[in-house]
């Protein structure tokens, strides 16, 4: 994918000015939603991954999928609205429909996209009204090339249900640290039931050594195109020993045997992850931004 694609997206909005009509999408129009989707598949890659799952509409989504379409009926924006605010809009009226559409959802926990993008959304939806939490600047890289894997780790694998605990902890660690609350202790139920069925689906990548997790990582969503990283740990204790690097290296590898890229986000401000990503291959896409609501 060439960078230039979220410029030409944005350049695009200046020319729809008309009014569009937003419905919840149905069961009935996936594959149309798909197939707008697939335009920009590192940019859509979670919403079209939950729709290959669950389906357009399944309480599993933690929202409800939305299209916007203009006078004609062409479809000019998909979002999810939900716990997770994800938007694809190619008009400035479907971002602009979307976000007083959101503004009416109670259960909004972020609100993350390109930042060019979701800073357009946040003056649609926020006005002078709505707080937020914590705003992550983030940047999004991408990898579409395998490395040469020196030496196979025959322990890296995906995860099992004996696992589950072990990354419980750790999986709600890094969620505090990045967005400031616990999933263990907001929704200790959701968050074991959606962990153990990422696991079931082969979505959870680890090594153990000695009963202790050394490398984890979690395939959020997956396309035929991208597959999204999100969750890359390595224990505190056996960092800078190049475990992370070898695993990473092995996984993606793995991983581009069923999709043409991989992409994940991380803090801008950590420079010590952009420099082991780089390290592994993974090359910066564009600039993202995740609004914490509460």
């Amino acid at each position: 994918m060439m960078r230039q694609e979220s410029g030409a997206i944005v350049k695009s909005y200046a020319q729809a000015s008309e009014p569009c009509t937003v419905c919840e999408s149905r069961r009935a129009d996936k594959n149309e939603v798909l197939e707008f989707l697939s335009a920009r598949p590192l940019h859509t890659v979670f919403m079209a991954g939950l729709i290959n799952d669950n389906g357009l509409i399944s309480p599993q989504n933690r929202g409800s999928f939305y299209a916007c379409r203009g006078r004609f009926g062409k479809l000019e924006g998909v979002a999810l609205v939900g716990h997770a605010t994800i938007i694809e809009a190619r008009s400035e009226s479907s971002i602009t429909s979307f976000a007083h559409l959101a503004r009416r959802c109670q259960i909004s926990h972020l609100i993350r996209g390109e930042r060019e993008i979701i800073n357009k959304f946040w003056k649609y939806y926020a006005g002078d009204q709505v707080a937020t939490r914590r705003i992550c600047s983030e940047l999004l890289f991408e990898k579409s090339e395998a490395l040469l894997v020196q030496e196979k780790l025959s322990n890296l694998r995906p995860a099992t249900l004996n696992d589950l605990e072990k990354v419980l902890a750790v999986n709600a660690l890094m969620a505090f640290e990045e967005g400031g609350v616990s999933p263990l202790q907001k929704d200790p139920g959701g968050f074991r039931r959606r962990t153990a069925r990422r696991i079931e689906r082969g979505r959870v990548w680890v090594l153990m050594q000695d009963n202790r997790l050394i490398f984890k990582a979690d395939v959020i969503a997956m396309t035929p195109q991208v597959a999204y990283l999100e969750g890359v740990h390595v224990h505190p204790e056996e960092r800078r020993k190049g475990h992370g690097l070898r695993c990473l290296t092995q996984l993606s590898s793995t991983l581009l045997t069923q999709a043409n890229s991989i992409c994940l986000t991380i803090n801008q401000k950590n420079q010590n992850a952009a420099a082991f990503y780089e390290k592994a291959g993974y090359k910066f896409h564009s600039d993202y931004e995740t609004i914490y609501l509460r």
